[in-house]
């Protein structure tokens, strides 16, 4: 709205804010402010014309600052080209911080945060996703009919003491419930994949009838395609057998044949966002900790919590087979005891454990050319089978020289030296 004023000026009223101008212009020219009418042109209160002539100035509408503005040097260095840690969505790093470093915010706000920084919202811009194709139709599968299973393969991962290993993660969801089981491994030998089955089937209390699986060389002798069934190996053939589940191969390039386990390798990319903080051992509780927090949360596709449909889904798995059965598939798990060293001993040689486990009975097993020490489920230990006869992780030394010399000032420049020593000895 513009109200012009017929004195001997250009001066136009466009708002409220244009009135103390105005009460200087006609006190300067001597003449009477006409409010009412002022008033009914702008829509206004008398009195409200009365507070502006008289210099009101409204309060502007400031930025409220967002309760993430504290987290913003942690962002910037966790989004930072030196960081060794990747994220690769937004989620992942909201969930990172949310477990790290105490944000508490839902990940709705946290998203709409980065969007609204272009420092941040670029870093997950430049690393856009392909989008899925349209058209993919949604089907639900009955109540214990089926499971899919699949590897996050060959993520490469460095180590808190600076190791680079490839590790793997194998999957198992139901399909009906959204219950997931993870596995981290080096290896994805047949032998790891019967035995994570096996120990996964115990866990659910029955078998589904059908497992969804691409073309995974530890299954399939002869991938399916369009025009050809394909062969699933006689091994694995041997295995469905004896635990009464059929083997329903993909369409080679097909993947969202088994899209609900698909969805869940999206999940397993926060392992990235702890590149270079844990050890082997704490990764793999990590997985597993992680597989118990999404079988706790609401599933996105289904509005439901997964663990609580499992308890619904589990009475109509297929029945287990025999102990006999399963134990030939299991990887032979022995057990051995730790010595006032903090180590144990196999194969002549001996490998260190963490020092809270002297004296106690571990279990051992090994595969792929790797010793895998258990404490009851945890993995308290991982090491390369080697011909040293001493074969000392440096955090279990550090930690067995702070219980028997606690007062000593440098204990980790103590432990580098006498490790130093003990590879010359031990050669």
């Amino acid at each position: 709205m513009y109200i012009s004023i017929n004195v001997e000026t250009d001066f136009k009223i466009k708002s409220l804010e244009d009135l103390p101008k105005l009460k200087q212009l006609m006190e300067h020219l001597k003449m009477k402010i006409n409010k009412s009418q002022l008033a009914r042109d702008l829509g206004v209160d008398r009195r409200t014309i009365d507070k502006y002539l008289n210099g009101f100035i409204p309060k502007r509408t400031r930025k409220k600052p967002s309760k993430i503005d504290e987290y913003y040097e942690i962002i910037a260095a966790l989004l930072s080209e030196d960081a060794k840690q990747k994220f690769y969505y937004r989620r992942v790093l909201w969930q990172y911080l949310k477990d790290n470093h105490g944000l508490d915010c839902a990940a709705s706000t946290f998203r709409a945060y980065i969007a609204k920084t272009p420092e941040f919202n670029a870093y997950f811009e430049e690393d856009k996703r392909i989008p899925s194709p349209k058209g993919t139709a949604r089907f639900e599968t009955p109540i214990g009919k089926q499971a899919q299973l699949d590897w996050k393969e060959s993520i490469p991962f460095e180590t808190k003491d600076g190791q680079n290993v490839e590790i793997n993660v194998a999957v198992l969801i139901l399909s009906h419930s959204r219950f997931r089981t993870f596995l981290m491994s080096i290896s994805k030998s047949q032998s790891v994949l019967f035995s994570f089955l096996t120990e996964t089937f115990e866990a659910l209390g029955g078998v589904p009838a059908e497992i969804i699986t691409d073309n995974m060389k530890t299954i399939m002798d002869e991938a399916r395609t369009e025009h050809s069934p394909g062969r699933v190996n006689a091994k694995f053939a041997q295995f469905a057998k004896d635990f009464g589940f059929e083997v329903k191969p993909c369409i080679a390039g097909r993947p969202r044949t088994k899209g609900k386990v698909e969805t869940t390798m999206k999940i397993l990319d926060e392992i990235h966002a702890y590149q270079g903080q844990l050890t082997l051992e704490e990764l793999h509780q990590f997985v597993q900790d992680l597989s118990h927090r999404v079988n706790h949360e609401v599933h996105q596709g289904t509005g439901k919590i997964p663990a609580i449909e499992f308890k619904k889904e589990r009475n109509h798995l297929l029945q287990l087979p025999t102990e006999k059965v399963r134990d030939s598939y299991r990887i032979k798990h022995t057990l051995v005891k730790v010595n006032a060293s903090n180590m144990i001993s196999y194969k002549s040689n001996q490998y260190s454990v963490p020092a809270q486990y002297q004296g106690k009975k571990v279990g051992l097993q090994v595969y792929d050319n790797q010793l895998w020490i258990y404490y009851n489920t945890e993995l308290i230990a991982q090491h390369p089978i080697s011909n040293k006869k001493l074969n000392y992780q440096e955090a279990h030394y550090q930690e067995a020289l702070g219980v028997s010399m606690p007062n000593y000032p440098d204990i980790d420049d103590l432990a580098k030296r006498n490790l130093a020593t003990i590879g010359e000895v031990y050669k």
